[in-house]
């Protein structure tokens, strides 16, 4: 089975905040996050997916998604390539 991890954003108060997570389903986990079932942090927000990598095993993709969660210098490049609508 293929996982992808996922950068997430979302713009309020004139700032943009991200969220990384993996899953095998990406559009599947949007609605999820943007419907209020996903992750408490994404509840009561609209989000839309930024960034995402395909990984093969689900093991490579929670090690990416460690990696890329502690990574600040990445995220805030793709939040600098990101040009939110």
């Amino acid at each position: 089975m293929t996982y992808y991890v996922y950068i997430l954003g979302n713009f309020c108060e004139s700032r943009l905040t991200t969220y990384v997570g993996y899953t095998s389903n990406i559009k599947r986990r949007l609605n999820q996050h943007n419907k209020g079932k996903g992750a408490k942090f994404t509840r009561g927000r609209l989000w839309k997916v930024l960034y995402s990598e395909k990984c093969i095993t689900k093991s490579e993709a929670i090690s990416r998604e460690y990696y890329i969660k502690k990574d600040r210098n990445f995220r805030n490049l793709i939040k600098k390539k990101y040009k939110w609508k």
